[in-house]
């Protein structure tokens, strides 16, 4: 059985009544998911700024209606001249190219994000369900242990609790996001359309969220700590969620479903091999209770056959895909 959880919601689930305030939102981190964020916030008629770390980029920013920031929080010095807002997410991935390790820039990266932002911000954290260890299949929600091997989940959790500790007396909220995927970013997928073994094995669960209702969470994140005025006895204003669709799916069925839409062959899998992902040893189901009754009430795409077949109905031919390897 899913665990339970003891938590109520301090607020309407989202969607009841959004602020009709404009608001002046940073994304911190314009990646697949910020990008979709960005338009949502713009959509409603926010004020947007979005960061790179490399001035070239700079001018699609811009092209795309955002204000660019050049910032990089392993360079404490451009963090001095980030714009007053309202909203933050932090949305960023690291980037094992930079030669900075995952410790230094995910979590005291992250520190100094913080310190450089005005304490009435309203936080968003974009971590991952990889902080959860659990691999024998059984459910787990937020008040289930943490105990990650891998380093990404390993980082996020320690970041997790520079949030936590950020948000005394502020407002914050954690996403835990499950594997994301969307348009442009299915898993393997061009593996299964030409046949190849995939480097996992068949079994094991998958915790999916499509990108459009990952960015629907950031926006009804933001809508609930603007509608939840912190009480001067309350210690702390942050709030977890785990974030994923409303049925797990076995990696099997998942790929099998991709090669029926394909007219593909039947998936083949790396079961007890040596080159199978180091990430495919996570088994677990992600319970979304607490994200259905305070945040999303309806997702979009609440399986991963609606999310896929709004994918490959964009691109019949199969496309070009990338992304993570759940």
């Amino acid at each position: 059985m899913p665990p339970s959880d003891p938590e109520s919601c301090r607020t309407q689930p989202a969607g009841v009544h959004e602020s009709p305030e404009k608001q002046r939102t940073l994304i911190f981190g314009c990646g697949y998911v910020g990008r979709r964020v960005a338009r949502l916030a713009q959509a409603r008629g926010d004020q947007v700024w979005a960061t790179t770390r490399d001035p070239r980029k700079a001018e699609a920013i811009d092209e795309a209606g955002w204000r660019p920031v050049i910032a990089d929080w392993n360079r404490p010095p451009t963090l001095r001249g980030l714009p007053p807002v309202d909203r933050l997410l932090v949305a960023v991935s690291h980037d094992s190219a930079s030669g900075v390790g995952r410790y230094e820039s995910q979590v005291l990266g992250l520190q100094r994000l913080l310190d450089a932002i005005a304490p009435a911000t309203r936080v968003v954290y974009i971590s991952t369900t990889g902080v959860y260890h659990q691999r024998d299949g059984r459910w787990v929600d937020e008040t289930s242990p943490t105990r990650p091997t891998r380093p990404g989940g390993q980082a996020h959790l320690m970041a997790e609790e520079r949030v936590r500790r950020w948000a005394v007396h502020r407002r914050a909220t954690t996403l835990r996001l499950g594997g994301i995927y969307g348009p442009g970013r299915v898993p393997r997928i061009a593996d299964v359309r030409d046949g190849r073994v995939l480097a996992s094995p068949g079994g094991g669960y998958l915790n999916l969220i499509h990108v459009a209702d990952a960015a629907a969470a950031v926006m009804a994140a933001w809508q609930a700590m603007d509608a939840d005025v912190p009480e001067p006895s309350r210690v702390r204003s942050h709030r977890l969620f785990a974030v994923a669709d409303d049925r797990p799916v076995v990696r099997r069925d998942f790929y099998q479903y991709i090669a029926d839409r394909l007219a593909a062959p039947t998936p083949r899998f790396a079961d007890g091999q040596s080159k199978m992902s180091v990430r495919s040893d996570s088994n677990k189901r992600v319970w979304n209770r607490r994200m259905k009754r305070c945040l999303l009430p309806r997702l979009a795409f609440p399986t991963y056959r609606q999310g896929l077949d709004d994918v490959l109905n964009r691109d019949r031919r199969g496309g070009s895909h990338r992304g993570a390897n759940p």
